[in-house]
C-alpha cells in the first residue's frame, strides 16, 4: 500500500510538471507495477487492494453528493431526467447496435451496451475536481446525468445477470429489480424528507467524531446497498446528498477532502493493476471503432443537453468531454461476462477500450475548448472566455 501511494505521488509530480492530469498517471503507475507488465511487480494480486479501491470510489461519489444540493434537484429534476435519459438512449443504444454489428452473440451485445453506455462516475468526479469545474453551470447537468446513469445501472445489472447466465427464472429477476428499486426509493425519501432528523444526529463540534460519523454512514449504506443489488457508488452519492444538505454539510466538505484524494489515488492505481495492455493488439480494430462511436454519441448527447439547458458552445464541449470516460463499471461487466462463459474476446476488448478512454478522457476534457471552437458560434464564445480568463488572471496578479 505504501508503495502504491509513493508510486502514484512520484508519477503525478512528474506529470504535473508537463501539465498532465493525475488520473492517467495513477492508472499508469498501476499498470507498470502490476503483474501484467515486465519488470518490478509491486502487487501480484490486484485483489489485495480491492477494499481500499472500493473505499476510494465510495469517497469520490460521496463528495459528488455533497456538492449536489436538494434545491438543484427540486428545481431542475425534470431537465436532469430528460438529459440523462437522452444520454443513456444515445450511448446504450449505440453500444447495443455496435454489439450486434460485431456478431459475437446476443448476450455479448447486451454486455457491450452497458460497457459503451455508462460513464465512469469516479473518473468524471475526479476530472471535475482536478479542472476546478465544480462551480461551473454545466456541472449540475453532468452530475444529474451521472445520477440517472447510476439508477439505470442498478436496474440493468439486476436484469442482465440472469440473462447472460442463461437463467429462466423471470420471477427472480423481477424480485431483484424490485429490491434494488425499493432501496433507491428509500434513499430518495431520506434525502427529501429526512435531512432534518439526520442533521441532528450528525450535529457535533468535534471534528474527529464528525469524520468517524460521516465515513461510517457512507461506507455502511454503500455496503448495505450492494446487498440489495444497488451499486455502492449511487448509495454513497445519496448519503453525500443527504449530509450535504444538513447544518454540518460545509464542515463535512472540508474534512472529506484529504480522505477523498488519498483513496482516489489508490482506486485509480488498483484500476491500473487490473488491466493487461498485452490484450489490446488482438482486438484493436473493434476498440478503435467503439472509441469513435463513443465520442460521436457523447458529442450528440452534449448538444442535446445544451439545448435542454440553453448552454453555449463552451459548456456544451465541457459536458460532452467530461462524460467520455468509461471505467469501473465496464470492468465489473468484464468479470460477469467471463464468469458466464461468454465470448473470450470480450475481456480484452473491454480492457483495451477502458484503458484508452481512461487515459485520453481527462486529457480531452482539459482541452474541451478545441471542440467548442468547432461548434456553432464556438469561435466567438471562445474569444469571450479567453478575454474573461485574461481579465481574471490580471486581477489576481494585481491583488495585494
Amino acid at each position: 500500500m505504501g508503495g502504491a501511494f509513493v508510486a502514484a505521488a512520484i508519477l503525478a509530480r512528474l506529470g504535473g510538471r508537463i501539465g498532465l492530469p493525475t488520473i492517467p498517471l495513477f492508472i499508469l503507475a498501476g499498470i507498470l507495477l502490476g503483474p501484467n507488465t515486465p519488470g518490478f511487480v509491486l502487487l501480484e494480486d490486484p485483489h489485495d487492494l480491492e477494499m481500499l479501491s472500493a473505499l476510494g470510489l465510495v469517497l469520490l461519489l460521496f463528495y459528488l453528493g455533497l456538492e449536489f444540493h436538494m434545491e438543484d434537484l427540486r428545481t431542475g429534476g425534470r431537465k436532469m431526467v430528460v438529459a440523462g435519459s437522452a444520454y443513456l438512449a444515445l450511448n446504450v443504444g449505440a453500444g447495443l447496435a455496435f454489439g450486434f454489428a460485431l456478431g459475437w452473440g446476443t448476450s455479448e451485445a447486451l454486455v457491450l451496451a452497458g460497457v459503451l453506455g455508462i460513464s465512469s462516475s469516479a473518473i468524471v468526479t475526479k476530472i471535475l475536481v482536478d479542472l476546478g469545474r465544480i462551480g461551473n453551470p454545466e456541472t449540475k447537468p453532468i452530475l444529474g446525468i451521472i445520477v440517472v446513469e447510476d439508477i439505470f445501472l442498478a436496474l440493468y445489472l439486476a436484469a442482465l445477470q440472469p440473462v447472460i447466465s442463461g437463467a429462466d427464472d423471470v420471477g427472480a429477476m423481477l424480485a431483484d429489480m424490485g429490491k434494488a428499486f425499493g432501496f433507491l426509493v428509500l434513499l430518495a425519501v431520506a434525502a427529501r424528507w429526512g435531512t432534518g432528523v439526520i442533521g441532528r444526529l450528525f450535529a457535533t463540534r468535534d471534528d474527529e467524531l464528525l469524520v468517524i460519523s460521516f465515513l461510517g454512514a457512507a461506507v455502511l449504506v454503500s455496503g448495505v446497498a450492494e446487498k440489495f443489488g444497488v451499486a455502492d457508488a449511487i448509495a454513497a452519492f445519496m448519503v453525500g446528498l443527504i449530509l450535504g444538505n444538513t447544518g454540518s454539510g460545509d464542515r463535512i466538505r472540508e474534512l472529506v477532502h484529504p480522505l477523498r484524494d488519498a483513496f482516489a489515488a489508490i482506486f485509480f492505481f488498483g484500476f491500473g493493476l487490473s488491466i493487461d495492455p498485452g490484450d489490446l493488439p488482438s482486438v484493436i480494430w473493434p476498440v478503435l471503432i467503439a472509441l469513435l462511436v463513443t465520442i460521436s454519441m457523447n458529442v450528440l448527447a452534449g448538444l442535446f443537453t445544451a439545448r435542454v439547458y440553453g448552454f453555449g458552445p463552451r459548456p456544451t464541449a465541457n459536458a460532452a468531454t467530461t462524460l467520455l470516460a468509461r471505467g469501473e463499471f465496464a470492468l465489473i461487466l468484464a468479470t460477469m461476462a467471463a464468469a458466464a462463459g461468454l465470448d473470450e474476446r470480450l475481456s480484452p476488448f473491454i480492457a483495451g477500450y477502458v484503458l484508452i478512454l481512461a487515459v485520453i478522457a481527462p486529457l480531452v476534457a482539459g482541452r474541451s475548448h478545441w471542440l467548442a471552437r468547432l461548434l456553432p458560434g464556438g469561435r466567438a464564445d471562445a474569444e469571450r472566455y479567453t478575454e474573461r480568463e485574461a481579465a481574471e488572471a490580471g486581477a489576481a496578479r494585481s491583488a495585494p
